[in-house]
């Protein structure tokens, strides 16, 4: 059995990930940072009678968590395969009036957080002589500008060098590295901003946004043997909206 870890999992595209991942046949372990939210999809997993999961509660960006999850991939079944980094925070902001604490959390969580938990699974892998697959999520702000977003999509652009880079290091180890950029994406979280199915929908090219299944599919083809000549690339699953890239209510 192949184990996979999956960081910020407790909602949208990361439970619908893990939901899959279980289904398929692997033993996911997975994390979330807000409690309330991590007994949601607890109950969620148990409703879909999935057993071959363990869940972590707490920050994906933080040591304690990878010391905590290195007890955790020991204490488990299955031969660790590879992540899904997938914990992220999005924050707005004009450029000129975006506080520095503001960044400093944005990057420790989308930037360092990943790079470390990248780090920490591709030594375990090593270690253990193992191939493997990393996928990380990024963002289409990672590829096109979009109002408020300046900072955010930094990060997510820092991501994608990231995966390119990664190639150099870990394709020796025999370990491939893929980002998934979703566009927009019809979540828990989203649906809660007003207009935002319509408006997306309208400058949407293929005339609707994704649902998670999308976004999942997409993360698990990278993730799979279905893709073992891929590494270094970033996938954009968006309905062709970075085409040309009109910004909300523009239509």
């Amino acid at each position: 059995m192949k184990k996979v870890i999956v960081t910020g999992a407790g909602q949208g595209i990361g439970l619908e990930v893990v939901i899959q991942l279980c289904k398929e046949g692997y033993f996911v372990i997975w994390n979330e940072i807000d409690s309330s939210v991590f007994k949601s999809a607890s109950l969620q997993l148990e409703k879909h009678s999935l057993t071959n999961h363990l869940g972590i509660l707490g920050d994906s960006s933080s040591e304690l968590f990878l010391s905590d999850l290195a007890k955790t991939i020991n204490n488990t079944p299955g031969t660790l395969y590879g992540c899904i980094c997938n914990s992220g925070i999005t924050t707005f902001g004009n450029f000129l009036d975006y506080p520095r604490e503001s960044m400093d959390l944005l990057l420790k969580v989308n930037v360092s957080g990943t790079f470390f938990l990248i780090q920490f699974i591709a030594k375990l892998l090593k270690e253990s002589k193992s191939k493997g697959s990393i996928v990380v999520t990024t963002s289409v702000t990672g590829h096109q500008a979009h109002p408020d977003l300046v900072a955010y999509g930094m990060t997510k652009g820092a991501l994608i060098q990231l995966v390119r880079n990664l190639v150099v290091e870990l394709s020796p180890l025999g370990i491939r590295i893929n980002a998934i950029s979703p566009g927009a994406t019809l979540t828990e979280r989203t649906a809660l901003i007003e207009d935002f199915e319509d408006q997306w929908t309208k400058i949407t090219p293929m005339g609707s946004i994704a649902d998670v299944s999308d976004i999942s599919n997409a993360i698990l083809f990278m993730l799979s043997d279905n893709s073992r000549q891929i590494t270094g690339q970033t996938l954009i699953v968006d309905g062709g909206w970075t085409s040309y890239s009109p910004p909300p209510g523009s239509v």
